[in-house]
């Protein structure tokens, strides 16, 4: 059996709601690769380095948790002729996690002073012990009153 496998994608806060809300995961402008890269049961986490695409106000913060669950990558007309490739997910209850504190204890940031560097190429495997640790910060039990 194949073992899972873990992911990062970036976008800014903004885009990554609307995914959240719509159940979808896009990547790269929409992009099919790296979608199809992924495979059911894979673990994502969502970077975000700016809160709105059209803004500069940084967050730089992990915004969205979640695993695959559409085996098939597929086309959505968004309108204004945008029709980018998505994926279903299942997004988990989370808190916004900066990645300040993190930076030290994440493998897969080599250059610690030049960090932000892994996050321009917008989407990236990543070992499950940097996802473990990223997740045991974000994820979060819901409390039912």
């Amino acid at each position: 059996m194949n073992e899972s496998r873990y992911w990062v994608i970036v976008a800014s806060r903004n885009h990554i709601m609307l995914g959240v809300q719509a159940g979808v995961a896009q990547s790269n402008h929409g992009k099919a690769a790296p979608l199809k890269r992924m495979r059911v049961g894979d673990g994502f986490l969502c970077y975000s380095p700016k809160h709105k695409f059209e803004g500069n106000e940084k967050l730089q913060a992990f915004t969205a948790i979640g695993q695959v669950s559409g085996e098939t990558v597929y086309q959505f007309d968004m309108g204004g002729g945008f029709v980018p490739y998505r994926r279903d997910v299942k997004y988990m209850d989370c808190i916004i996690t900066p990645i300040q504190p993190l930076i030290p204890h994440l493998t897969f940031i080599e250059n610690k002073k030049s960090w932000g560097y892994m996050f321009r190429f917008g989407f990236f495997e990543i070992p499950k012990n940097d996802f473990d640790l990223i997740a045991s910060q974000m994820l979060t039990e819901k409390i039912h009153a």
